[in-house]
């Protein structure tokens, strides 16, 4: 996103992190920690008020696994499964959250729960319990893109049934195109920051 912090800029108003916090805190999910690495104390202040946990990743340049076993790590209430959600998916909504807890809590077999569309492969993605300790250590990198085929015994997919598994804000364009297809009101604020 170049200068501007993609987490703070608005979804119909709302910052895209608190956006997507108040539809996790919204769903089945129970204890919730929030990763912060850069650009933290501002980050940190779209939810202040909101009733989650945060953690602070020291090595978030070298990539978003580190901000997933900093996660693992700091949980403090057991849980039959673990869902590592991204901040930027503004489509997701509180039915596409329960829907995946309900899956997974109902899967015959596999560590790892990953939502597909047509075939294709997003995010929030849900880790047993057996299996957060063995990511933490290294065994598993979730980010590797052959992950699925690498260890289809570990893995179980779940289809959805609506898109928004794979929307994610990673570019100007992706926020505009988005914006153009909900909202102008965001879109003309985007334009404004950069001037």
């Amino acid at each position: 996103m170049g200068k501007i912090n993609k987490l703070q800029m608005p979804i119909r108003g709302v910052p895209l992190l608190r956006r997507s916090l108040e539809t996790l805190l919204a769903s089945k999910l129970g204890e919730i920690v929030v990763v912060l690495g850069h650009d933290r104390s501002h980050t940190q202040a779209l939810f202040e008020d909101l009733p989650v946990r945060t953690a602070y990743n020291d090595d978030y340049q070298s990539g978003q696994m580190t901000s997933v076993h900093c996660g693992l790590a700091s949980l403090t209430q057991a849980s039959e499964g673990v869902m590592v959600a991204l901040g930027d998916q503004p489509a997701l909504t509180v039915r596409d959250i329960d829907f995946l807890i309900d899956a997974f809590l109902n899967r015959k077999g596999g560590e790892v729960m990953i939502p597909v569309f047509e075939g294709e492969r997003g995010n929030p993605i849900i880790i047993s319990r057996q299996s957060q300790q063995e990511i933490i250590n290294g065994k598993y990198n979730l980010g590797c893109r052959r992950f699925i085929e690498n260890n289809p015994a570990l893995v179980r997919t779940v289809e959805m049934p609506v898109s928004s598994i794979l929307i994610d804000l990673d570019t100007p364009i992706d926020y505009r195109n988005y914006c153009d297809s909900h909202s102008n009101h965001d879109k003309l604020t985007l334009l404004q920051q950069e001037n």
